[in-house]
């Protein structure tokens, strides 16, 4: 199994699917006519922003995908100037990597894992 997409729940479709494009800057935006739905393709993984409703609402639940990054500093103050906020970390891992937790303004969570031992938001 391969992983092929990630659905991130929003109160707001256009205002959701507006920062994660800036937020992942590397995104295209791929628009499916048949479905009037616009996804986000980042090297072939297919980041969607959806409707939250009753059934699953916008917000942090358990389940939390970490994004790769090259630099962990850099990606956290990336996503802080676009709005999301501290919410974990960074915890020093393996390898010399360290990673941490976000919330997006939608209240969703992102991971990051990366090089970087600036641990000024530890918690």
């Amino acid at each position: 199994m391969t992983p092929s997409a990630l659905l991130v729940h929003v109160p707001d479709v256009q205002a959701g699917l507006d920062w994660y494009r800036n937020a992942f800057p590397q995104a295209k935006p791929v628009y499916i006519e048949a479905f009037d739905f616009t996804v986000l393709d980042i090297n072939g993984f297919s980041l969607e922003i959806v409707q939250a409703d009753e059934k699953v609402s916008a917000g942090k639940k358990g389940t939390v995908l970490y994004w790769s990054v090259p630099c962990l500093q850099t990606a956290i103050n990336h996503l802080t100037e676009l709005g999301a906020v501290h919410y974990r970390g960074p915890l020093n891992i393996e390898n010399e990597l360290s990673m941490c937790q976000l919330l997006d303004p939608f209240g969703n969570l992102i991971g990051l894992r990366g090089r970087g031992n600036e641990h000024q938001y530890l918690s």
